[in-house]
């Protein structure tokens, strides 16, 4: 019996017809050359090559890509006043070595210069060259405007650098913390669907939820993240905007990873995760783009999404970017089928002295017979785990979800050395849904659900503002960065039990059909104000050579629940001050070796009503990081090691009192690389070894034990290889391995080991003169059936099944 719900198809082929409508008059436009450009102004500043030719790009036009290791070292003079393409191009690579070339489809790609044969240049020539090339070695600080992205390094599938929060963007090589920043090309070669799938190939990110889930949540250095009804990934810097359960990865320009906690630089979590931070960056208008992809998954999932982006106006300081999708039909789990559909609008203006821009999500999922992790009865070992394609929730089952956000962005340079800048973002999320998770009872795999229909409202809201100051002191130069901040949320939901039904997660029941009714009362549950005010100085000398980031942030957590009737149960108001201090020393320009001490910021418990000191409120639960680590480029490749502590304290009952004196303690090794080994081949991943103990309980069956979820060995490593003898293949393949892990407190319930293999190919090449890419990827390709680790609640989390994943995306 089908469930009582409208349609949104109609709403997602609207999204997909519109961007086709967008891209129809379009298509057969000529594409921008170097001299059919018109002359535009330019206003570029003295730096890196590859992100001044990118700013060229989108003044003048025209599409351009190429190979970042092709800049590395090259420095770009200023490039102020009004010039046709061709001359703008020659000043910016002018004594570079590179010249411009076209390619049959109009677009430009960077090659090296052949040297003519030819006399000397004439004084005049000469004369000209010397005033547009100085004999003088520029060197930039790093550009930590939250507008401007660092480049891809070698390979493309990573950043140079990322973001730090309030600290805007910052190179990776001078950033006292394991940063990682994946780039849109890497998203779009691992056909990426989430953002889950992004952030799963790094070593110290653990994904939380199974294949077919409706929730996204993580492990990052061994503490949960995003596992409750209150998401966690910030938005273009910010908590509260990103969409809350689930994020697609199709409007993902960038996905920031900053492993360790991070209250100082982003504020308390909304969710107190402690362990790293997930930022998402917006893609953005740069030249003008028209991109329809077709895709399929197994066992019979479609999708069609466009990419549009113009710039326009005066000196093309107003770009637009809509990107917009539609996927639906069975996936490769059993009775699974699933609708996602997704409108994400991005304006943006760059003028002289304002920067501004405008996100818009409008995010839809509507899925029968979802994915659910099982829980353990207590006193059972874990069971073998089942076939990757079985569901245990019945077909009869189903969420839906509808998740908008909204956020501007604005900043203003006052002063050549002073910047303010301010945010506010809004998110909503409404859900609703029939299942609940099922319980393994016994050996036999035999489980019992009672499912639940419920209804989840969530609103969250996000400010901030502030000023950011670069000046010298004598030797040292300063950039002080100054902001306010306050972040809110609030939860309403509502819930009505069905009837408990029995089955058997190796051979599931079939059983009738529920029509449970809507929840009589949604009600709101709670609701959370975290304010703060920070303040922050990254001081640089000695040519860079020396790094040092200094600030503390003034924390204020204002949290209150409510009963199922609405009425007040408990009130929560503390506050607390973070620090953060970081040092880079670089002996040599190419290695960095870097240290840091950092906060991070959990709500503290209140005691409950069967213990003597019912009702106390406890301070917020300050987490320790010391990490110190060394990260080498080697020119086209970037190996680095971080040796990290993490202490976080929690509160616990003993004998009869509450009291925050638990505590977990994880010390870790993490070994990374990326970029490209030679020219035909890149790779990305490494390894990450936890030692994650509880070293205060109030229990000996505890004590000294491995925290839930945490294995002590987690590896993952993605590899590409270009094969010469067949120009445009390429082949690629990823290995993931996680150790041993428990899926209680006490290590009596053992996940074992695994390993998972990926492996695909990818084709570039024209049509009519229009780039055309195809990739094909099978997914745990050995077909391996296994638990794929616990979550901080103790469920199990099936393995992927295998799965084939196709897509053809063709620029106009």
């Amino acid at each position: 019996m089908p469930h009582p719900r409208p349609t949104r198809l109609h709403h997602a082929i609207r999204i997909a017809c519109l961007g086709l409508a967008l891209a129809a008059p379009l298509a057969g436009a000529a594409p921008v050359t170097l001299d059919s450009a018109p002359v535009q102004s330019y206003k570029l500043p003295a730096g890196p090559l590859g992100r001044a030719l990118s700013g060229f790009a989108v003044n003048a036009g025209i599409a351009l890509s190429f190979d970042p290791a092709l800049t590395e070292g090259l420095v770009a003079a200023p490039l102020t006043g009004s010039y046709p393409a061709r001359e703008a191009a020659a000043r910016l690579l002018a004594g570079s070595g590179l010249e411009l070339a076209a390619r049959a489809d109009g677009s430009y790609t960077l090659k090296k210069s052949v040297p003519p044969a030819a006399p000397a240049p004439s004084a005049t020539a000469a004369a000209a060259t010397a005033a547009t090339l100085p004999g003088v070695t520029v060197t930039a600080s790093a550009d930590t405007s939250a507008f401007e992205l660092p480049d891809a390094y070698a390979g493309g599938q990573v950043a140079r650098g990322g973001r730090l929060g309030m600290l805007g963007n910052v190179d990776a090589m001078n950033t006292p913390f394991n940063l990682t920043s994946f780039t849109a090309q890497a998203i779009d070669n691992q056909q990426a669907a989430t953002i889950a799938d992004v952030v799963a190939r790094d070593p110290s990110v653990r994904s939380t939820a199974p294949s077919g889930d409706v929730a996204d949540s993580f492990f990052i250095r061994g503490f949960a993240i995003g596992d409750n009804n209150i998401g966690e990934i910030a938005f273009d810097g910010l908590y509260g905007v990103a969409p809350n359960y689930r994020l697609l990865a199709d409007y993902a320009e960038r996905v920031d990873v900053l492993k360790g906690p991070a209250a100082m630089v982003y504020g308390m979590s909304p969710n107190s995760g402690v362990g790293g931070s997930i930022n998402v960056v917006p893609k953005r208008a740069g030249a003008d783009l028209t991109r329809v992809q077709a895709d399929y998954a197994s066992s019979a999932q479609a999708g069609l999404k466009t990419d549009l982006a113009r710039r326009f106006g005066p000196e093309r300081a107003f770009g637009a970017r809509l990107n917009a999708s539609h996927r639906g039909g069975d996936t490769a789990i059993d009775n699974q089928s699933r609708k996602a559909s997704l409108g994400a609008l991005a304006l943006d203006y760059q003028g002289e002295r304002l920067r501004a821009t405008l996100d818009l999500i409008d995010q839809r999922e509507d899925v029968d017979a979802p994915s659910r992790r099982p829980s353990l009865s207590a006193g059972l070992a874990v069971p073998r785990a089942p076939g990757g394609r079985t569901n245990l929730t019945q077909r009869w089952e189903w969420y839906d979800s509808r998740e908008r956000s909204a956020l501007l962005r604005a900043d203003y340079q006052a002063h050549e050395q002073l910047t303010l800048f301010a945010s506010a973002g809004t998110a909503r999320s409404d859900v609703e849904r029939l299942f609940n998770t099922p319980s393994i009872v016994n050996a036999a795999g035999d489980t019992s659900v009672l499912p639940t229909r419920a209804v989840f409202d969530v609103e969250r809201s996000s400010v901030s503002a502030g000023l950011r100051a670069r000046f010298a002191g004598g030797p040292v130069k300063h950039q002080l960065t100054l902001e306010w901040s306050q972040y809110e949320d609030r939860l309403a939901m509502g819930t009505q039990a069905g009837r408990l039904y029995t089955s058997n997660m190796y051979m599931p029941v079939v059983r009738p059909a529920q029509d449970v009714a809507p929840p009589a009362l949604v009600s709101k549950r709670s609701t959370n104000r975290l304010g703060g005010v920070a303040l922050a100085d990254m001081l640089s000398m000695f040519d860079q050579r020396l790094q040092v980031m200094l600030g503390l942030r003034h924390q204020t957590i204002r949290a209150d629940t409510f009963g199922a009737s609405g009425a007040t149960s408990a009130q929560y108001e503390r506050s607390a001050v973070t620090p953060m201090a970081g040092v880079v020393l670089k002996p040599w320009r190419q290695v960095s070796l870097y240290a840091n001490h950092i906060g991070g910021l959990s709500k503290g418990d209140s005691a409950p009503d069967t213990a003597v000191n019912a009702g106390e409120a406890f301070a917020p639960y300050k987490a320790k990081q010391n990490e110190i680590g060394a990260k080498v480029d080697h020119g086209s490749l970037v190996t680095s090691v971080s040796l990290f502590q993490i202490t976080r304290p929690s509160g616990q009952l003993t004998a009869n009192r509450y009291a925050a004196d638990g505590e977990q303690r994880n010390r870790g090794i993490e070994v990374n690389a990326y970029g490209k080994l030679g020219e035909a081949v890149r790779l990305s991943g490494g390894a990450s070894w936890t030692d994650a103990e509880l070293v205060k309980t109030n229990s000996a069956a505890t004590l000294g034990k491995t925290a839930v979820g945490v294995p002590k060995l987690h590896v993952t490593m993605s590899a590409e290889w270009d094969l010469a003898q067949l120009p445009g293949l390429t082949l690629t393949g990823a290995l993931q391995h996680s150790g041993a892990q428990y899926a209680n407190q006490a290590n009596t319930q053992r996940l074992d080991s695994w390993t998972s293999v990926d492996v695909g190919a990818r084709y570039r090449t024209t049509v009519s003169g229009r780039p055309l890419v195809l990739r094909a990827g099978v997914r745990n390709a050995t077909g391996k059936d296994y638990w794929a680790g616990a979550s901080t609640w103790g469920t199990l989390i099936a393995g992927a099944p295998r799965s084939v994943v196709l897509s053809a995306a063709l620029d106009f």
